[in-house]
């Protein structure tokens, strides 16, 4: 399986901010005066930062940091199941690099959690869309090469068995033409017999008083 792609998830990152900013807005842009630090509207991206935080490190910490990571997300979903939690432990499963991962039934919980839109924020819901079409997207290639593994040795049988019935049809062949070049020297020895049994009468005869 391939690692998560960083860009990816910093372009998932760049968008919650957006969609943080823009919340609220009318349909048309205005030109508006910049609110105090402290006026300004607080975003979403608070929200999914804990998660790509936690897919960084299932994909990149050592084996034993994954599976404490790994469980604390499925202990919350299975204890306090909140489709936040749910998220969490879904996009868990999705992250590939761990011994845990499990494309499949991330799908799953994704899909589940996509079903009822209205229980995650815009940014979650962003997030739950993005992961499930690179999940679906890592299934096709998995599933190829699959099938080309699956092809492989079919395909190296069938040239074993083409290649075993070339070499048997050689063998008969060849038997063949040793059968024809053992006939053809018997019948070549046997007129040579025969010419000498002749020259010998022709000589004896010429000798005769």
């Amino acid at each position: 399986m391939r690692q998560p792609d960083a860009a990816r998830l910093a372009l998932v990152a760049c968008m919650a901010a957006l969609l943080g900013g823009c919340a609220g807005g009318g349909s048309h842009l205005t030109l508006k005066t910049p609110p105090a630090p402290d006026e300004r509207p607080p975003t979403e991206e608070p929200l999914i930062a804990p998660d790509l935080d936690m897919m960084q490190s299932l994909a990149a910490d050592d084996p034993a940091r994954q599976a404490e990571l790994f469980e604390a997300s499925k202990n919350a979903a299975t204890v306090t199941p909140t489709p936040g939690n749910k998220l969490k432990f879904a996009l868990a499963l999705a992250t590939p690099g761990h011994a845990a991962s499990d494309p499949v039934a991330a799908r799953r919980q994704l899909s589940e959690l996509l079903a009822t839109p209205e229980t995650l924020a815009p940014v979650e819901r962003l997030l739950a869309t993005v992961e499930l079409q690179d999940i679906d997207q890592r299934l096709i290639l998995l599933e190829e090469n699959k099938q080309l593994r699956e092809d492989a040795p079919r395909e190296a049988r069938d040239k074993l068995l083409a290649l075993k019935s070339r070499l048997s049809t050689e063998l008969d062949e060849n038997a063949r033409l040793r059968k024809a070049l053992d006939e053809a020297q018997a019948k070549l020895e046997a007129v040579t017999h025969i010419e000498r049994s002749i020259n010998d009468r022709g000589t004896n005869n010429s000798r005769t008083p």
